[in-house]
């Protein structure tokens, strides 16, 4: 496989922020290249980074993603920094509009031009990078400015964007150093790839400059139809319960029906039906699940897109430690 081969892990999964580290442990022994984990209620994400951080070598290490509804532009760029030299250069700062549901149910902020506040806070960002200072003038931000007071580092943290859409991935290919979305088919993608490439050339820049790492989330077992029902699940809520970009964004690809029809077994809360709704041929589209040789199969065919850097296997559901241990060997088998 030439792309290169990162882990999502989910924090809600483990007791300690310190058994996140020990994954990343695994995670490097194996030959993954990059570790991964996302912010949402539940615990602060930098604790755990910087345990990862510490415990491994050369792994490289990333969120997926953080809010600019959550942290100020200037606190995103702090914690990049402080991540950066936590890992020795190993950090990229993963950054997206987020959900109106953990924007105002959680945070307590209007979810109001999503799309240009993150773009003012990937520019803020670069600011600090740059200049050392967070000074900016826009339709969102106006920050008067001080100065950082550590030295700032020659290659600073690159920007990962996970974006959906065509206009915010155009914002990713324009702004960003990297793009990680996810729940894409292999056409889907390839399509989005399209929005990508626009937004680079309007920067002067080229699709290849840009670290393409989309996210699948599987599972491999010896027990099939197990397997094949704990992805069911998953996809299915995150379909039909999260709130609408991913059914939107799964629809616009060419399931209108069948997110109508898992969102109306979510009317009722009807998580069994929610998956029973979602065919094979959705399934198998959007995720890796079964045996670890169907899995190991799907993860090289997805990897093989034109314009894919890497893939960002997850977990789904349900698994098991022997579970997690058998995906990722299944995939590292690829490294």
């Amino acid at each position: 496989m030439n792309a290169e081969l990162d882990l999502l892990v989910r924090l809600g999964d483990y007791e300690r922020p310190q058994d996140v580290a020990d994954r990343a442990v695994r995670a490097e022994e194996l030959g993954f290249d990059r570790i991964s984990m996302g912010e949402t209620t539940g615990w602060n994400i930098v604790p755990p980074l910087t345990l990862v951080a510490d415990r491994t070598d050369e792994l490289g290490i990333s969120n997926d993603v953080i809010s600019p509804f959550g942290r100020s532009p200037a606190l995103l760029a702090q914690t990049a920094l402080t991540l950066h030299d936590a890992s020795d250069g190993r950090f990229r700062l993963g950054l997206g509009p987020s959900s109106p549901a953990i924007t105002e149910r959680w945070h307590g902020e209007a979810f109001d031009r999503p799309l240009r506040r993150t773009r003012e806070a990937i520019e803020i960002v670069r600011a600090v990078y740059e200049e050392g200072s967070p000074a900016y003038e826009g339709e969102i931000f106006d920050v008067a400015g001080l100065n950082y007071e550590r030295e700032l580092p020659e290659r600073p943290p690159p920007i990962d964007l996970g974006t959906l859409g065509p206009k915010a991935t155009e914002m990713a290919g324009r702004f960003g150093d990297g793009w990680a979305p996810q729940l894409f088919t292999k056409g889907g993608l390839e399509e989005r790839l399209e929005d990508l490439e626009r937004g680079a050339d309007l920067a002067g820049g080229d699709l290849s400059e840009l670290r393409v790492s989309p996210i699948v989330r599987g599972i491999a077992s010896a027990d099939r139809e197990r397997a094949r029902d704990l992805a069911r699940g998953t996809i299915a809520f995150m379909l039909g319960a999260y709130g609408p970009y991913y059914g939107d964004s799964v629809a616009d690809q060419g399931y209108p029906d069948v997110i109508a029809d898992v969102r109306a077994a979510w009317e009722d809360r009807d998580t069994d039906a929610m998956a029973a709704r979602l065919p094979d041929e959705v399934l198998d589209q959007l995720a890796p699940a079964g045996t670890p040789e169907e899995v190991r199969e799907w993860v090289a065919e997805y990897a093989a897109i034109d314009g894919v850097d890497a893939v960002r296997v997850g977990f789904v559901d349900g698994m098991t430690d022997e579970d997690k241990e058998t995906t990722m060997e299944a995939v590292a088998d690829l490294v």
